[in-house]
């Protein structure tokens, strides 16, 4: 099964996914930040990245960037629930950069493994 790399700042969200992901099987691990994420993903890349785009120290999109110009191949899940522009704005910024797929807050069980699946399918 694919190795998912869960990057949210709510440990809420991080433990809600990881249970949801691993009771079907998937290999998860998680990080509260982007500079937290990018360290896991040099020691070891995942298959996939869900990431939420609003963080303290380096946001999703930031995140995500520098994940496309080191690891190219990397699919990526982008997750919103807005900030200071709605969550769509955040989302359709996150594709422009990258993301494979977008999610907006809150996601239910099976929005989340939908969308898993598709993107993991594709890799």
């Amino acid at each position: 099964m694919p190795h998912i790399h869960i990057v949210d700042d709510e440990a809420l969200i991080r433990e809600l996914f990881r249970r949801i992901l691993e009771t079907e099987g998937y290999e998860v691990t998680d990080s509260a930040d982007g500079n937290a994420a990018l360290a896991l993903c040099r020691q070891q890349p995942p298959d996939l990245i869900i990431t939420d785009l609003i963080m303290p120290e380096k946001e999703g999109i930031e995140t995500i960037i520098e994940l496309k110009r080191d690891f190219p191949q990397m699919k990526i899940i982008a997750i919103s629930g807005g900030g200071r522009i709605t969550a769509r704005e955040y989302l359709e910024l996150a594709e422009t950069f990258g993301a494979d797929m977008t999610l907006s807050k809150p996601i239910s069980r099976d929005e989340l493994l939908t969308a898993v699946g598709t993107v993991t399918s594709t890799s």
